[in-house]
């Protein structure tokens, strides 16, 4: 099961995190996830809201340069090691973790981890033979 990343490539210049915050803020969209890389000449602004399709309509009407990306929301025990076991498996399958980082979101003890994988399939059953099921986008509040 997966959740869609909206990916913004922006300019190297002060404010633009701004307006794109503001103008989700005017339209009441909830983050519920964001990371932020950087070179030199850009940086990727990776996005998990509570409407991507309207997300993304409005980024590109404000012509900004996006894409839309399916990762894999794993749940983790909110407590110190909780990642460790989901990391242990990934490792023991031989699958690259691409990038990762959490969600705002912390419910019931746990906590909630964003993964791009290498191998989405591979991912998805190794997790699914250890008990483990990838989050869906209504425990998120995400429209599909």
């Amino acid at each position: 099961m997966t959740v869609h990343q909206i990916s913004v490539f922006l300019e190297n210049r002060a404010g633009q995190l701004s307006e794109i915050t503001q103008v989700l803020a005017e339209q009441g969209i909830d983050m519920r996830a964001i990371s932020i890389a950087e070179t030199a000449d850009y940086g990727v602004l990776r996005l998990i809201v509570d409407r991507p399709q309207a997300t993304t309509t409005l980024l590109l009407e404000h012509g900004f340069i996006l894409s839309m990306t399916p990762v894999t929301v794993v749940a983790v025990p909110d407590q110190p090691g909780g990642l460790a076991p989901v990391l242990q498996l990934i490792a023991e399958a031989d699958i690259d973790i691409e990038y990762m980082y959490s969600l705002f979101t912390h419910t019931g003890g746990k906590a909630y981890m964003v993964f791009r994988v290498s191998d989405d399939e591979a991912f998805t059953a190794t997790l699914k033979r250890h008990g483990i099921e990838p989050v869906g986008t209504d425990e998120l509040g995400i429209q599909a």
